[in-house]
């Protein structure tokens, strides 16, 4: 075993793993290979005030000198061609190999493609890394008019930044509801009217047919029903696609991301999947997820850092996940599918609210804008397991926080489990 653990991916999963092997005390070699050429960063900020303010840098996970003085030999520039599991060693692009005793695929998600005649024209972008980001900035700062595909978290991000910069804002969702995977009708129907009170001009239940060009540039999109949308820029966010094929081509187990077991581990037992590309069993739900989210990614990034290092862990992070769109901070705490009824706590009009989302008698998340104490409050109920009842949600923050401390004094066991 001297070797030691090769981590590919040098987002929040891979960093952080790194970071937690060491940690842990792992004292084997640790690689971090990454394709971007970029000290591994933040990339929450690049939708917001990145893209916003040509002056804004990108903010490092870490500094430089974090991966000298932890002896974390980290490699920009470099792309993964094959893993061959038997030899414990990977192919790198250009000639090269890498061994391994551990590997951590920590591969992310990227960009669902447009399937649309023009998707390859210029000025049609998406949102996954800094180099993307950097475009979108030089772009917008010359496009009065900007359409964007998609009503999820990153799309409406943007569309708030760039209506703030003074543009011409549309955003353009398929289906009849923005954010229909992430948020209750409740959540998404504030979310509109906040934005379209901003100038944000917003459809739904629309497709767009085709991009138009001028000269190999984009220069407005077509919807299916014929009306012409004016763009220099497209911003196409219409979800993500798990980076799996390296794994898939190597033959380990796939379903919708790399399947791992609840130590992270794939069905190479030496191989760990992390972050956006991997997909497991939740010990919440009980059903199978693919999350994407920084929280996610960390604690996974942990969790099998602690496998490594020969802990039998099991994964029991709470899932918790967040967005800020304009002048609204979304927090989000649980997996709410399979609800059949909520409890509002705060007041809409004043854009302050929480959605306590309930099956049966039990809590399965919390929803939350602008009440930060809310979801603070949600992570530490859920993660004890506690549900209050929805009378006790009405009495509000005091009263849930002293239903908690009583739960967790008659039952010590469950709380801190």
């Amino acid at each position: 075993m001297k070797n030691g653990v090769v981590i590919v991916g040098a987002g929040h999963a891979g960093v952080q793993a790194a970071a937690s092997l060491r940690e842990d005390g792992y004292d084997r070699p640790v690689v971090l290979v990454s394709d971007e050429n970029e000290l591994p960063y933040h990339k929450p900020p690049l939708s917001k005030t990145f893209i916003k303010d040509a002056e804004a840098k990108p903010q490092p996970l870490r500094g430089e000198a974090f991966y000298t003085s932890n002896a974390i030999d980290y490699r920009p520039g470099i792309r993964i061609d094959r893993i061959d599991i038997g030899g414990r060693r990977l192919d790198i692009a250009g000639g090269g190999t890498l061994a391994f005793d551990h590997l951590i695929l920590a591969t992310g998600s990227r960009p669902r493609l447009l399937p649309l005649p023009g998707s390859d024209l210029s000025g049609v972008l998406s949102l996954r890394s800094l180099a993307d980001a950097r475009r979108i900035r030089e772009l917008s700062a010359q496009s009065e008019d900007v359409v964007i595909l998609g009503g999820g978290f990153i799309g409406l991000e943007i569309a708030a930044t760039l209506r703030a910069a003074g543009r011409t804002v549309t955003v353009v969702e398929a289906v009849d509801r923005l954010l229909g995977r992430a948020v209750a009708p409740v959540v998404a129907s504030h979310v509109r009217q906040r934005l379209e009170a901003t100038g944000v001009r917003i459809l739904t239940g629309t497709s767009i047919a085709k991009l138009e060009g001028e000269n190999g540039h984009v220069i407005a999109t077509i919807t299916s029903t014929g009306e012409r949308l004016p763009a220099r820029m497209v911003i196409v966010g219409i979800g993500a696609v798990p980076n799996v094929e390296l794994a898939q081509d190597a033959g380990l187990t796939i379903a919708n991301g790399i399947r791992v077991d609840h130590q992270m581990r794939s069905s190479a037992p030496d191989i760990l999947a992390i972050g956006d590309a991997a997909s497991y069993r939740h010990w919440f739900t009980g059903g199978d997820v693919r999350l994407e989210s920084v929280q996610n990614a960390t604690d996974q990034a942990r969790l099998a850092a602690r496998t490594i290092t020969g802990h039998a862990d099991a994964y029991s992070a709470v899932p918790w996940f967040w967005s800020d769109v304009g002048d609204m901070k979304l927090q989000m705490v649980g997996l709410t599918a399979g609800g059949n009824s909520h409890v509002v706590l705060g007041d809409l009009p004043d854009n302050k609210f929480s959605i306590y989302h309930y099956a049966g008698d039990r809590l399965l998340g919390i929803e939350s804008v602008n009440r930060p104490g809310d979801h603070m409050l949600g992570r530490k109920m859920l993660g004890a397991g506690f549900s209050p009842t929805p009378e006790t949600v009405a009495m509000g923050p005091e009263g849930l926080k002293a239903a908690l401390a009583e739960f967790q004094t008659m039952e010590p066991a469950k709380a801190s489990a």
